[in-house]
């Protein structure tokens, strides 16, 4: 049986797995359907993760991530490249179903299986993704200082990130496709208050275009007037995003623990879930900042919880 299964292994299910096994816990595996990373090996440009920095180039993603899995395994951390279909309670200890009707037993589970940023479906999204598509203002904004930027979506986080946006760049276009955004009035006033953020409502994006050097404009369809061609070199997308909960469902498709309206994982500042022994860490619990060095936090956290709880229980 093992003391810990740990599923996902982005920043949170690495970090998860080295404060684990550093700490004492012997049978700790991390199964993760694919090499270690997560989704933060696709970026081009990492700016924002504190003692790692270089100007020119700057860090890649797949770079910052590479050492990570060597230094979690130095101290006894197993991955398998296992896809989990999901995750029962059955009396004190866990069952974690994989493929061909195999069947683990562990102790205690930590799920950093994150979320992933929906697809507007524009042509040109998925080729210039990473390079002047982006879906993370925090992450990316400060390439466009100065510069002028679209930004899709009418609900909380799109807007948000165009206010923050606004900061940073010299001009925000907001693009809608209703004529009413869906986020909180006080947040709608703000944005209706900064002079350099421009509403295009009723307005969908057509298509971005551009070189290999990235993103080049952006055509604009907007209802009742035809389109309208902007040349910026940064669109970020904010169309929400699928929480990748699955693990958590049981074959009836209820949860084994508590997730809000979105499907996120509520999870205490240790990131204890309702359910006892399971713990959740990065992007796939409630209210997750969506930053490398957050969930790295988060699995730290969530490592040495599952320790306590090890040694409390079964011990």
């Amino acid at each position: 049986m093992l003391d810990c299964a740990i599923i996902g292994g982005g920043p949170a299910g690495l970090s998860a797995g080295l404060y684990a096994t550093r700490g004492g816990l012997k049978d700790v595996v991390m199964y993760e359907f694919g090499l270690p990373g997560g989704q933060i090996t696709q970026s081009s440009e990492i700016e924002n993760y504190p003692g790692v920095f270089r100007e020119d180039p700057p860090i890649s993603g797949a770079e910052l991530m590479e050492p990570w899995p060597k230094q979690c395994m130095h101290f006894g951390l197993k991955h398998e490249m296992e896809e989990v279909k999901r995750v029962e309670r059955d009396g004190d200890i866990f069952k974690i179903y994989l493929p061909n009707e195999k069947v683990v037993k562990a102790k205690s589970v930590i799920v950093a299986t994150g979320s992933t940023p929906k697809r507007a479906g524009f042509k040109g999204e998925e080729e210039f993704l990473g390079r002047g598509v982006s879906t993370c203002a925090t992450c990316d904004g400060f390439f466009y200082k100065n510069k002028e930027v679209v930004v899709l979506g009418g609900g909380d986080t799109a807007l948000e990130e165009a206010l923050y946006l606004s900061n940073i760049c010299s001009k925000v276009y907001l693009v809608h496709r209703r004529d009413q955004f869906r986020a909180a009035p006080p947040t709608i006033e703000r944005v209706l208050k900064k002079d350099n953020i421009e509403l295009i409502l009723n307005a969908t994006i057509k298509e971005v275009y551009g070189s290999n050097m990235g993103v080049e404009g952006v055509i604009i369809e907007q209802k009742g007037k035809g389109e309208i061609d902007l040349k910026v070199p940064g669109v970020f997308v904010f169309v929400g995003t699928i929480v990748n909960n699955k693990v958590l469902k049981r074959e009836d498709g209820s949860f084994i623990c508590d997730v809000n309206e979105r499907g996120e994982v509520i999870v205490d500042l240790k990131m204890r879930t309702s359910l006892p022994g399971l713990f959740a860490a990065g992007d796939v619990r409630v209210d997750a900042a969506k930053q490398v060095v957050c969930a790295a936090g988060d699995g730290a956290v969530a490592g040495m919880e599952a320790i306590n709880y090890v040694r409390e229980h079964f011990e």
